[in-house]
């Protein structure tokens, strides 16, 4: 599968489906994010399984601000509707593969347990729970 454009249309029902999303935040002024650009294109042509976007940071200003996007490019990886990582700057061919290595081996419901413990405990005290 090639990379596909995301914005702020189809950034949400992208990313909170079912399986693997990364996600390359770029701009076309960007010498990193040209050299990355290949890498990225290459993974996606070899996992088809996995959706691999692409965010015009200068084009989803507005969404990139709601992420906090302050260096480019920035890859965020999500699963199962659920972000797992985001890293800052370009990567080699090895490193993403590595990732993408980590985020299959995942066990999800371990995580998505993790993610709701995390949530209690971050609840004000005297805060019903739901």
């Amino acid at each position: 599968m090639a990379t596909v454009e995301l914005g702020k249309g189809n950034f949400k029902d992208t990313v909170s489906k079912e399986g693997i999303v990364l996600i390359d935040w770029w701009a076309s002024w960007c010498a990193p994010c040209r050299a990355f650009a290949p890498v990225f294109e290459q993974a996606s042509e070899k996992h088809p399984d996995i959706t691999f976007g692409k965010i015009d940071t200068d084009q989803e200003a507005e969404l990139s601000g709601a992420f906090a996007i302050r260096s480019i490019p920035t890859l965020m990886v999500f699963r199962d509707g659920i972000m797992l990582f985001e890293r800052a700057g370009a990567l080699p061919a090895v490193a993403l593969e590595d990732i993408v290595r980590q985020v299959r081996e995942l066990d999800m419901n371990e995580v998505r347990k993790q993610v709701v413990e995390r949530e209690v405990r971050q609840q004000p005290s005297g805060s019903p729970q739901t």
